[in-house]
């Protein structure tokens, strides 16, 4: 029985995706109540061994084909092994740390804020966030390789409790929780991420490195800066939720 009773967890195991057999225990209480029936009904006749054994089938049916338990759910988001899901929309330029460090100052992040990175690159920007702040940050990329890349540089630099990374298409996302939102992005990527920007929370702001939102939109902050690293000028510009026009 003990054998049989393993077959049937190692079978619901691959029905379900489970990592192991331990998080089939929510099963158990079953397997064991049937194992038990089993081994009293020998102890009688074959009419009662029947019975038993048709119960453990009419259970492992059920087991099989029941909705995937809570504790077999999939992994979180930023646990989840990067995939090819499309090519990335544009190549990945880093910005220079001076310049990063410059656009969290203009949006004036705090300890308390959610910091969003739309195709976040190695995670340069939330890090900085991180370390200089303590902020809490997401980072989004669809990029595999720059995925794995973001999370070393999430671990090496030990803010794994503040920054999470998650492989997704940006112009899917809600960024309804976002507090700061910097942003280094080609014009026509910016454009499409209109209608989402627009629906974020008042008081949400944006900084954007080089290109700023479609002419209508008012910026509250335009600065140009030289970046120490490479003795280029950059153009920032911040922007506060709600969004002004012209």
């Amino acid at each position: 029985m003990e054998t049989l009773a393993r077959c049937l967890c190692e079978r619901i195991a691959a029905l379900h995706g489970a990592r192991n057999l331990n998080i089939l225990i929510g099963y158990m209480p079953l397997l064991r109540f049937v194992r038990l029936a089993l081994h009293h009904a020998q102890a009688f006749n074959q009419r009662f061994l029947f019975i038993a054994a048709a119960l453990f089938m009419l259970i492992a049916a059920a087991a099989m084909y029941a909705p995937v338990p809570a504790f077999a759910q999939s992994v979180l988001p930023e646990e989840q092994e990067p995939t090819r899901m499309r090519g990335p929309d544009a190549v990945y330029v880093g910005t220079p740390y001076d310049i990063i460090s410059t656009m969290l100052q203009m949006a004036e992040v705090k300890q308390n804020d959610m910091v969003y990175d739309l195709g976040c690159g190695d995670a340069r920007m939330l890090v900085l966030a991180a370390l200089k702040y303590g902020a809490r940050g997401i980072g989004y990329e669809i990029d595999p390789e720059l995925v794995i890349r973001s999370r070393q540089n999430v671990s090496k630099n030990n803010v794994q409790d503040l920054v999470r990374i998650i492989q997704a298409d940006i112009f899917t996302l809600d960024l309804s929780d976002v507090d700061v939102m910097p942003m280094y992005l080609h014009p026509d990527m910016i454009y499409r991420l209109i209608p989402q920007i627009e629906k974020m929370k008042p008081g949400s702001r944006l900084v954007l490195h080089e290109y700023g939102l479609p002419d209508i939109y008012i910026p509250d902050k335009k600065i140009t800066v030289t970046s120490s690293e490479d003795n280029a000028e950059r153009r920032l510009m911040l922007y506060t939720l709600p969004l002004k026009r012209e």
